[in-house]
């Protein structure tokens, strides 16, 4: 990439961590959250309730007098879904308050370390916990109709002298915590933090949620705006995206995907740019399942309407975080998951 990248500069000096998805959920952004029109895009304080309905399943949120939490607050839930992931991996106990120091949230997230960057901290915290959710969509198999905030509290543990924060506990909602514990969560990619505007952020999650591993995924503009959480009219959203598309197809700075605009049918198309984790990075037993051609035809009939070669790399993702021994009948296994899959998210979007 050029000197005129779209991209932030790059502040992390650590490696790639892990991030989450909520709804249905989770870099491992929870994938609920990547789903649905939690967060806004707005750069202007959101006050608007806003109600989003995908089938059976609804959310409603509801701001404070702040404004409604925003993609950029969501950093936050990412770097605790993330520590709570590593904590899990690693074998520890996990817990639903995540304590940690606020240099290394902003550090982690690709920003600023000086007075602004805490002060921008604060009220990021304050927006996520005064920002109200309303909604039945399922996290860890539990479908019940919810009213929560987005962290359940947040206390600055210990300052410096200098009045700085220190020690941040954040104590997370039942909701996303049901999400960690179910494995409902997904990889970002590092650059994720980089991505200046709040669209570019919500196109990739929606990207990473709905593309997936898979080649190619197609939108309409009117259903992208509603999923966007925009307030915009449509001429105006097309304007917006079709200026990333453009800027994507100059500079390459959409992580993971490419993004094209079909101008005839009035969609985003999302191309897979081949860069996440291949199937030979998984363990050896997990690389050696190959599933026969009439499976995949016994998946279509458990999870219709879904390709049953995204939920076939879903399968594969929790069968290498899930640490359970290999299953003795793989087909069967991978007909019960699709099942299951159907069953919490129904009919894709």
């Amino acid at each position: 990439m050029g000197d005129n990248t779209p991209l932030l500069p790059d502040r992390m000096q650590q490696g790639d961590f892990f991030v989450c998805d909520i709804f249905d959920a989770a870099p491992k952004g929870d994938m609920a959250s990547m789903e649905h029109p939690v967060f806004s895009i707005s750069t202007k304080p959101d006050r608007r309730i806003r109600r989003y309905e995908n089938g059976d399943h609804f959310i409603e949120i509801t701001p404070s007098v702040k404004g409604v939490a925003t993609v950029h607050d969501r950093d936050i839930l990412i770097f605790c879904i993330s520590q709570v992931i590593a904590a899990y991996n690693e074998g520890r106990q996990i817990e639903q308050t995540v304590r940690f120091k606020a240099r290394d949230f902003l550090a982690a997230t690709n920003r600023g370390t000086d007075g602004r960057g805490y002060e921008q901290f604060i009220a990021a915290l304050e927006r996520l916990r005064g920002t109200t959710v309303t909604t039945n969509i399922v996290t860890g198999g539990v479908e019940q109709t919810r009213i929560f905030g987005l962290v359940e509290s947040a206390d600055v543990v210990r300052q410096t002298r200098d009045g700085r924060m220190q020690d941040i506990e954040v104590r997370l909602s039942d909701w996303v915590f049901n999400a960690i514990k179910g494995r409902e969560v997904l990889t970002l990619h590092r650059n994720y933090f980089r991505l200046r505007k709040p669209l570019e952020r919500r196109l990739y999650e929606i990207a990473r949620k709905h593309c997936g591993q898979s080649n190619e995924w197609r939108i309409g503009l009117t259903k992208l705006r509603l999923k966007c959480g925009s307030n915009s009219s449509d001429k105006e959203f097309r304007r917006l995206v079709t200026k990333i598309v453009d800027e994507d197809q100059e500079h390459n700075h959409i992580p993971d995907y490419r993004l094209v605009f079909d101008s005839e049918k009035d969609q985003l198309v999302v191309l897979n740019r081949q860069t996440m984790k291949k199937v030979d990075a998984y363990p050896e037993w997990i690389r050696v399942i190959v599933l026969d051609g009439d499976t995949y035809d016994e998946a279509r009939e458990a999870a219709p309407g879904w390709d049953p070669y995204y939920i076939e790399q879903e399968w594969r993702d929790w069968l290498a975080n899930a640490q359970k021994a290999p299953p003795k009948k793989p087909e069967l296994a991978f007909i019960r998951f699709c099942a299951k899959f159907y069953e919490l998210r129904g009919a894709p979007p």
